[in-house]
């Protein structure tokens, strides 16, 4: 039998593929399963049923907080994105010398606890955090401002931060990739600075971009920690409500079925952005 090639490739395969699916496939199916059960206080009724799918378009409360979800982590991604792209640039093509040193200054601060980088954030933005009392003592102010905690706001600034070095290193690469005999080419054809860089440039870092957008995206999307550390009432995502219904709530079947739709509706998401991009590349080249 290990004379087929085939058979000795998925035999070296074997070990990564049982782990894919402990870790990934087996999860998912169980998700699918529960999703498609009852409950009846703290027993399962196996019994096939889609009321736990019904529940979600019954409930509007759901489908907003889905749409609020998706919507929040679309400006943390525009956020995180614009923030790191002038920093990749500024590394793949100003910096020449210990390259290897900002990058790893770029993720020193991810060398802490993700706890501990939110409560930081909870004490920036705080009544009586840095921010509110520096502008206090600039006398810009004469009382801390209310609205820089407990809301969308802070939850997307917590995000962009914590995603930050997520996104930065793939636009890195991507740039770091380009053939600068491309740059100079285009600036002997008379091509502007800003011309150069959105018909050279932006196109060839396309991929770092896309593989940042989707590191931020995907996992923001079902945060519930930050939500509920630093977003208060307002700040309250679909991830909050999913741990609520494997926690306090207890009904694991609704859980799975939230779970399950956030999933279609994040591949969905993604499906139109990748469209989007590839369209965006046509039509620059």
């Amino acid at each position: 039998m290990m004379r087929s090639e085939g058979l000795r490739g998925y035999t070296l395969l074997s070990p990564t593929l049982l782990l894919m699916i402990l870790v990934l496939a087996l999860p998912i199916g169980l998700l699918v399963t529960f999703s498609f059960w009852g409950q009846t206080y703290l027993d399962f009724d196996r019994t096939f049923t889609l009321v736990n799918y019904a529940k979600f378009f019954d409930r509007p409360i759901y489908a907003y907080l889905l749409g609020k979800s998706m919507m929040m982590s679309g400006a943390v991604t525009l956020a995180t994105v614009l923030l790191a792209y002038p920093m990749a640039y500024f590394i793949a093509f100003r910096v020449t010398k210990h390259k290897l040193i900002w990058l790893i200054l770029i993720t020193v601060p991810f060398w802490t606890s993700y706890l501990l980088r939110v409560f930081a954030w909870k004490i920036i933005l705080g009544y009586n955090g840095v921010i509110n009392s520096g502008l206090m003592e600039l006398g810009l102010i004469a009382e801390p401002l209310q609205f820089l905690l407990y809301n969308p706001f802070a939850v997307v600034i917590t995000l962009a931060h914590a995603w930050a070095a997520f996104a930065i290193l793939p636009i890195y690469v991507s740039l770091e990739k380009i053939d600068r005999s491309l740059l100079e080419a285009a600036t002997d054809l008379g091509d502007s600075p800003v011309m150069r860089f959105i018909r050279v440039t932006l196109p060839l870092s396309m991929p770092g971009l896309i593989a940042a957008s989707l590191l931020v995206f995907i996992p923001t999307v079902g945060d519930y920690v930050t939500p509920k550390l630093v977003g208060g009432t307002t700040g309250i995502m679909i991830g909050n409500v999913i741990q609520s219904m494997f926690g306090k709530a207890n009904n694991w079947p609704l859980g799975a079925a939230l779970s399950i739709i956030t999933m279609l509706a994040i591949t969905l998401v993604i499906v139109l952005f990748l469209w989007g991009t590839r369209s965006f590349r046509k039509h620059v080249a």
